[in-house]
């Protein structure tokens, strides 16, 4: 994966991540401590139940200005060289000093930025100085996290050089051969060499006058989330006949088209959008997190089958579209969530273009993104001020992109006046633009404005709309439809936003070919948008903080994956409420068969299966259940008398035993064990580090209901950073060695030193034998 922002030959990139130090304080006053980069100060904030906008974020208390600063080491300055600093991201409305001179800074606190400081620097110690205001309410309806939490490099640049921004590449297929079209952002004269890695093929090529060069590929391999096949780039800037600046980015040949009624195409291949909608946070590290914590995550999605996700609803770091290109995740980024309303309203006048643009150039060239989109459930949905602003947004972004379709994903509560018969009125248009901020219940009403708004989108992406796909479809033909937020079990009714039915909102997907996919809230777990205290997040996702799969991801690796695959898991409410907001929630199953309390008291169970037919047994004892086609959602569904011991249910295909899965009743917890036993990293590549424990019996049998005190210890080039055991309920600091154990296990954040060796991270639990887990770097 490409870790840097620009890929360096003659130019000159050096990450500034250590020697930091912070204060909440105000600078002049001292007390600074040392800090490492990406920092997130408002994870380790206390737990405030009574702050400002508790709920949002997490009841973290993340209010206040922080302020950074650091002693940068020049040992040369380079004649005929521009020195740059960039910012992966700063949250939020940050200022920026080198040594005393203000150099700039930016509001928005998701957007990367640059600032040139050739002026402001001298040759050995530079003071650099940054603030970062969080002060403004409102904050983002999630957890935002504040301060410096994601890369800073300093550039050094030829004065005459490439620019990154400016270079777009654009591909498409003609029959075998892939055609690469690279504009340089400059007409000067522009080597490119374009390499197959795999084959040791390389296509050498020079730009046109107009400074645009043209690739023909033969036998191209293509990108696709199932063969993720990347060609490098390298860009070389001509001045006479010397080579002034290098720049190179990985490219992806692929084709993506959408057919009016038949659906979404990738390479000439029908394609559904298998989609999990995201935040940035990765639970016990806040925002500050690395590029190698969502590889783990993004392995973990594509696991299940998913092949596509949703960056909601901000921009995200640069690395997670590299890790998609990488591993093959489409990705629908959009920039910010509402317009001129919630935490973006304060910058939206002035900023909206700054952030657009900073969002499309950045990633227009990653194969990943198949579809932008330009806000999330706004203001006056279909009224005449929204459409404007919509037409707005979308004829910019296709000044700069206009390669991919372009949404905005809309929600169905939009508004009328409740005290207006609707049935009565007779030019509905007139009425929608008339209509004050209450509730719409008339279908006709809610249709029409979706179909405002879908004459101005070329997708129409929805939130939750699924009983009205055929409705919409009929008002807007030539649309296509993606399910840009769904929810995980349950499904709305025609009469109704929220009805507590079985009907799966992928089914909906599956039915229709209008539909190219869906993307459920969430994937995983996240910080903020509590649904009260003690929760301090969103607990209706597929996973844990903690990378540890729910049930429910079973059931989607059963529609998505063709990998045989068979699960069961039993209804517990006995567990904890974990404060998962009602009709995002599901059915409380759990994966465990341990129920001391009852004496053969039957209890439902669920089987999640992609085989023709499964077969179930309780202590070798036969229990016939229907085949998956049988039951709605192909979910199976029954009840077993509860005996200790062990279920076996068995999947088919053709009449042969394809996939097996085995539930037993767990005995008391005498050992901890981690997930993997030995782990080879490369010091290079990786600085942090999730690693899960789990309590296990006599047989190595999970012990879902053991709750125990556990400690972390570590020896070696790395130190323990933070604690997560998905618990979002929970207050616990994260920022220790230890915490307990929920159903069953905990996980702890690691950050390597970079250096080589041999680290031992132990986990000891009073009562049980300890874990060891050795990894070596290298």
């Amino acid at each position: 994966m490409d870790k840097g922002w620009y890929n360096t030959m003659s130019r000159l990139e050096t990450k500034i991540m250590d020697g930091w130090e912070f204060t909440l304080q105000q600078p002049e006053d001292g007390n600074f401590a040392p800090v490492k980069l990406p920092h997130d100060w408002a994870i380790t904030a206390p737990v405030n139940t009574q702050m400002k906008q508790g709920e949002a974020q997490g009841f973290r208390d993340r209010w206040g200005t922080g302020w950074y600063r650091k002693r940068l080491t020049i040992s040369g300055i380079k004649e005929g060289y521009v020195y740059k600093l960039h910012f992966g991201g700063i949250y939020e409305n940050s200022t920026v000093w080198v040594n005393g001179k203000e150099a700039g800074g930016h509001k928005y606190g998701y957007t990367s930025f640059e600032l040139d400081i050739t002026d402001l620097i001298h040759e050995g110690d530079n003071l650099i100085q940054v603030k970062a205001d969080n002060t403004v309410f409102p904050a983002d309806r999630w957890y935002s996290g504040a301060g410096i939490y994601r890369e800073v490099t300093l550039l050094e640049l030829p004065q005459k050089h490439l620019v990154p921004y400016e270079v777009q590449v654009t591909t498409k297929i003609e029959g075998s051969t892939g055609i690469v079209i690279v504009k340089t952002g400059t007409t000067a004269l522009v080597k490119a060499v374009l390499t197959d890695s795999d084959a040791d093929t390389s296509y050498a090529e020079e730009s046109d006058d107009q400074g645009v060069i043209r690739f023909e590929v033969p036998s191209a391999k293509l990108w696709s989330p199932e063969q993720p096949q990347l060609y490098r780039l390298e860009l070389s800037l001509l001045q006479g006949d010397e080579a002034v600046d290098h720049y190179g980015l990985n490219v992806g040949i692929r084709e993506i088209k959408m057919v009016p009624h038949k659906g979404m195409y990738i390479n000439g291949q029908l394609a559904k959008v298998k989609g999990l909608c995201i935040h940035q946070d990765a639970g016990c590290l806040g925002t500050a997190v690395t590029a190698e914590i969502w590889k783990d995550r993004l392995l973990a999605f594509k696991k299940i089958g998913c092949n596509a996700i949703r960056t909601s609803h901000h921009i995200f770091m640069a690395e997670l579209l590299d890790l998609c290109d990488e591993l093959g995740l489409l990705v629908y980024e959009e920039p910010f969530d509402k317009w001129t309303g919630g935490a973006y309203g304060r910058y939206f006048e002035t900023e909206w273009q700054r952030d657009l643009e900073g969002m499309v150039k950045r990633d227009r060239n990653h194969p990943c993104i198949f579809m932008w989109g330009v806000g999330n459930e706004v203001e006056h949905q279909g009224q005449a001020s929204m459409l404007k602003i919509l037409s707005m947004l979308r004829g910019h972004l296709l000044t700069l992109d206009d390669t991919r379709p372009v949404s905005y994903a809309m929600n169905p509560h939009f508004k009328v006046e409740s005290n207006v018969d609707v049935s009565k009125i007779e030019d509905i248009q007139q009425f929608v633009d008339e209509a004050d901020d209450t509730e719409i219940y008339d279908v006709a009403e809610r249709v029409e404005r979706i179909r405002r708004i879908g004459e101005i989108v070329d997708v129409v992406c929805c939130n939750y709309q699924e009983q009205w796909y055929p409705e919409i479809h009929e008002a807007l033909p030539d649309k296509l439809i993606l399910g840009t937020e769904t929810y995980q079990f349950f499904r709305g009714h025609r009469e109704q936003m929220q009805n507590f039915t079985a009907d799966i909102p992928w089914m909906d997907v599956e039915q229709h070919d209008y539909v190219i996919g869906g993307m459920l809230w969430t994937g995983i777990d996240y910080l903020g948008e509590s649904m009260g205290y003690p929760a301090k997040g969103w607990a209706g996702s597929l996973f844990y903080t903690n990378n540890v799969r729910k049930p429910l991801s079973y059931l989607y690796e059963c529609y998505w994956s063709d990998k045989p695959m068979a699960y069961l898991a039993v209804m517990d409410y006995s567990l904890q409420d974990e404060g998962t907001k009602e009709h995002w929630d599901t059915p409380r199953y759990a994966g465990h068969w341990n129920f001391p309390q009852f004496n053969k008291t039957v209890i439902p169970y669920m089987i999640a299966t992609n085989c023709e037919e499964v077969t179930l047994e309780l202590n070798g004892k036969s229990f016939h259940v229907g085949k998956p086609a049988a039951y709605p959602g192909r979910m199976i569904t029954g009840y077993l008398p509860y005996q200790p011991g062990t279920i076996t249910v068995k999947g088919y295909i053709g009449g042969e035993e394809v996939s097996q899965y085995v539930l037993q009743t767990a005995g008391p917890a005498v050992r901890l064990v981690f997930d993997q036993e030995l782990v080879h990293l490369k010091a290079e590549e990786v600085s942090q580090k999730l690693l899960t424990v789990r309590a296990v019996d006599t047989e190595g049998v999970p012990v879902f209901r053991d709750s125990s005190k556990v400690t972390f210890e570590v020896t070696g080039p790395a130190e323990i950073i933070a604690v997560d055991n998905s618990d979002l309920s929970s207050s616990e600091p994260y920022d220790r060695n230890w915490m307990h154990l929920y159903h069953g296990c905990l996980s702890t954040a690691i950050r390597l030193t970079g250096e080589k060796g041999r680290i031992v991270l132990s986990a000891y639990s009073e009562g049980m034998y300890p874990a060891q887990l050795v990894i070596n770097v290298v």
